[in-house]
């Protein structure tokens, strides 16, 4: 018996759900590769229908799509792009999810509650995906909820250079909203040069989602320029009280850093009058002019996950992106 010996070849396809197209399309600048052209439309009863129109056999294909409201229509959307290419005989499929949907829901508070988060995974996993690049997760063991690699990046090296650009490092104090984030606040103590940190104690109610008491600042604010970050700003009450909060206790000002601007309903509102000196996010999540306001700042997450998706389909490493840190 003979047999016939085949020619390797890789390819790199990108996809885009039609969530947040505007940065599938940078992403694709980046990596030099245009986005696959597809099908997608909703029926009269809200049901979704997604077909490529190309063929995607053997590719390594790259899916594309931002948990942005309304966050399950975009969810199911994925799921299908994922199914359509696992039946059209995709060789692996990445799934891009810059915002992770669901990820505040990652153990039980309570009994009879879900694990949302870990839902997420499954259902991915359950599509085809073979693996699952994110920006910034709520809590970082989230990555276990996925049978395959995680690719987990950090927006935290684009924020903190934005922030030592443009502010003098010797009079800044990093502050955590929270006791939680005290860790990460660390590191970005650690990246702009050594500086202190400090948190604000507080409390909240369970049963009263989106709702904060701030209690007090531990650590020394003031007379100093506080940078005040988070992974994800929803409705904005938790990040304005600490703003205040901060102003109160003398800081000399206040700004603020957020990897995922998710911005519902008050948040404008809430952000443009609290006091910060700037705002700044990144594009993972897409942000309408009517949610942008003076004083906001935009940073493109685009580079980062081109890098990354150029490393992964070159089975390279994603953590050289990191200085090792990831």
């Amino acid at each position: 018996m003979s047999t016939k010996a085949g020619t390797p070849k890789k390819s790199l396809m990108l996809f885009s759900g039609r969530a947040h197209p505007e940065l599938a399309e940078e992403v694709s600048k980046h990596l030099n590769v245009s986005i696959t052209p597809q099908s997608a439309y909703d029926f009269a009863n809200g049901e979704i229908f997604v077909r490529f129109e190309e063929s995607v056999r053997g590719c390594d294909a790259f899916v594309m799509q931002s948990a942005t409201a309304p966050i399950n229509q975009w969810i199911m959307e994925q799921l299908l792009m994922v199914d359509a290419l696992k039946r059209a005989s995709a060789k692996r499929i990445t799934v891009i999810m810059p915002f992770y949907p669901y990820a505040r829901q990652d153990k039980k508070h309570k009994g009879r509650e879900p694990i949302s988060a870990r839902l997420i995974a499954d259902l991915f996993k359950v599509a085809g995906a073979d693996r699952i690049m994110t920006v910034d997760l709520h809590t970082a063991q989230i990555q276990g909820f996925f049978d395959g690699p995680v690719d987990h990046l950090f927006a935290q090296n684009l924020l903190a250079r934005y922030i030592k650009d443009n502010y003098p490092a010797e009079n800044i104090t990093v502050v955590s909203p929270d006791a939680g984030r005290t860790k990460l606040a660390e590191k970005w103590a650690d990246d702009l040069g050594g500086v202190p940190i400090a948190f604000i104690h507080k409390t909240r109610d369970p049963l009263r989602p989106n709702e904060v008491v701030a209690n007090r600042v531990v650590g020394e604010v003031e007379g100093r320029l506080c940078v005040v970050i988070d992974d994800m700003v929803d409705t904005g009450g938790t990040i304005a009280k600490a703003i205040h909060q901060l102003l109160g206790e003398g800081a000399a000002g206040v700004v603020m850093a957020a990897t995922h601007g998710v911005l519902s309903g008050p948040a404008r509102e809430r952000l443009s009058g609290c006091g910060a000196r700037e705002v700044v996010f990144t594009n993972t999540l897409p942000i309408p002019d009517e949610k942008r306001f003076p004083g906001m700042t935009v940073l493109s997450i685009a580079p980062l996950l081109a890098r990354a998706i150029q490393q992964v389909f070159e089975d390279g490493s994603v953590t050289s992106l990191f200085d090792g840190d990831a």
